[in-house]
């Protein structure tokens, strides 16, 4: 039997096949020192991050942190009816909100507790947490056509109040309640004397 011939380079043990490991403390074999090949590979180093203000430490891979600021945002009624409002007294051919009766009584009512209910009249909401409906009486001037002004007092309050408010506008109900004539059309003009008396 012939014996079994190993040269460097081909065997098992061959060099670059297998890492080389320290001998153990004591065993007399010396441990290979390091050539001038490659050198391992170390950790990456990270990035600098400055700390951002408020306390909060930045992400180094550059990705916004989940966390959002906590609280809790609450919407009067109130708030809401006056962007409504507004919204409808802009779109042309409103002659005014609310009813004339209303609109007397929250003249007294104003004036006698001192608030701005005047700049509200004739729009009623109700708002939830993530959704409104508003509710629109206008008096409207003569010669525009009913339907078409309703449509875009509703198309104007329903991007006043989601862009403005942030609410989800659940619906808008217009109703009109009179129509506004001119002095020079209306017909008991024409009865009233010019003059004074004789």
């Amino acid at each position: 039997m012939e014996d079994a011939q190993i040269t460097p380079g081909n065997g098992p043990a061959a060099a670059g096949s297998q890492p080389l490991s320290p001998a153990p403390a004591g065993s007399g074999a010396v441990s290979p020192q390091p050539g001038p090949g490659p050198k391992p590979a170390s950790a990456p180093m990270q990035p600098h991050v400055p700390p951002v203000p408020g306390g909060a430490a930045a992400d180094p891979s550059g990705s916004a942190s989940a966390e959002e600021p906590g609280g809790r945002t609450s919407i009067a009624e109130q708030a809401v009816a006056k962007v409504a409002a507004i919204a409808a007294r802009a779109v042309p051919g409103v002659h005014t909100l609310g009813t004339g009766a209303g609109r007397t009584l929250g003249a007294v009512r104003d004036a006698v507790a001192g608030s701005d209910s005047s700049a509200t009249a004739g729009v009623n909401v109700e708002v939830g947490e993530t959704e409104a409906a508003v509710d629109i009486t206008l008096v409207a001037d003569y010669g525009i056509p009913l339907t078409g002004l309703a449509d875009s007092v509703r198309s104007a309050v329903y991007a006043a109040v989601e862009d403005l408010v942030g609410l989800n506008v659940v619906e808008v109900n217009v109703s009109v309640a009179d129509v506004h004539v001119p002095e020079a059309l209306d017909p008991r003009a024409a009865k009233r004397p010019a003059g004074g008396q004789d």
